[in-house]
């Protein structure tokens, strides 16, 4: 009802001529979100490129076909009608926002999008009168529709099973050096480092606040050393490990919140309850730790255990006994 006043206009005030605009400018567009996709994945996934070069081909067909039809209709010149300047109208998250995502998950927007595709071509045949444009319309539904299919021959023709199987595990081994690995260094370091000053602080004085504000710098601090300690020490060039800023916040924000789960409890003013509930928060990210360790790393899970367990409450114990001392 308010969309005057942002200058966008509705979906359901367009002409038909304009709904025809807006359909060849958004192929183009699609087309060129494909190539996009294609030249990210190009060097470490050339067979799901190929993939997504022959899916930005289509659309460009799509694109010339609704052209022809266009100019068929009102003449030569397609007024630029793009999908962010119609409210209601769905919209392309950009490329950038996507692909560091794994592929996986471009796998997923591809298909989100010829959704979409596909109810706009629904909608848009009921603007058309013209029986022409009507089949034509009708023609790209259905394609949309079968965007699964469609997109499941074309990785039969250039990405077979065995070379999908491969490149899947490639994604799974660059999510866990790039995301997994740092991310549970940190937290295993912020989990078990932050033990002992916090649980001496909290034994030493009795007192929740001090222990909230030792907490709280210790987990910080823990934090910015271990994200840039991850990020300068490896480009992730030669190891292959990935970006250095994904791996530095991944071990930085993982290191805090490894510190930060047992020293919020002294948030409650209450020293001896805080306390409890901080020694069993201790003991909840110390399995944790443990589990993931078994389940991405393939540690064997008594190992981990006997590693991450035993070796925590030992630092828990250390700094009871020296806060208390």
């Amino acid at each position: 009802m308010l969309s005057f006043l942002s200058g966008r206009r509705r979906f359901a005030d367009l002409s038909e001529r304009e709904v025809l605009a807006l359909a060849v400018s958004s192929e183009e567009d699609d087309a060129r979100i494909y190539m996009e996709y294609a030249e990210a994945l190009r060097g470490e996934y050339p067979d799901t490129a190929k993939v997504f070069e022959s899916m930005a081909a289509q659309e460009r067909g799509h694109q010339t076909s609704l052209t022809r039809e266009y100019e068929r209709r009102y003449g030569g010149t397609v007024p630029l009608i793009r999908r962010e300047s119609i409210a209601g109208y769905y919209g392309r998250r950009p490329v950038w926002a996507v692909v560091n995502l794994g592929i996986e998950r471009i796998r997923a927007e591809v298909g989100r999008m010829e959704d979409e595709a596909a109810n706009f071509y629904l909608k848009a045949q009921q603007k058309t009168s013209d029986p022409g444009t009507r089949k034509l319309l009708e023609s790209l539904y259905q394609t949309e529709l079968q965007h699964e299919e469609i997109a499941g021959n074309l990785a039969d023709r250039y990405l077979p099973a065995d070379k999908k199987k491969e490149e899947d595990e490639k994604a799974r081994r660059q999510f866990l050096l790039t995301f997994v690995q740092p991310g549970l260094a940190g937290l295993m370091d912020g989990s078990v480092s932050t033990l002992a000053p916090i649980f001496a602080t909290a034994f030493a004085t009795q007192n929740s606040h001090t222990t909230l504000l030792v907490g709280l710098a210790a987990a910080v601090g823990a934090g910015i050393s271990m994200g840039f300690t991850e990020a300068l020490h490896d480009d992730g060039v030669i190891s292959g490990r990935g970006s250095p800023l994904k791996r530095g916040l991944s071990s930085g924000i993982m290191t805090a919140v490894g510190g930060l789960g047992h020293a919020l409890p002294y948030i409650i003013p209450e020293f001896w309850t805080a306390t409890a509930i901080a020694i069993i928060v201790v003991f909840i990210e110390l399995w944790a730790i443990a589990f993931i360790q078994n389940r991405y790393m393939e540690t064997p899970f008594w190992r981990s255990v006997f590693q991450i367990v035993l070796g925590g409450a030992l630092v828990l114990a250390a700094g009871i006994f020296i806060g208390g001392s």
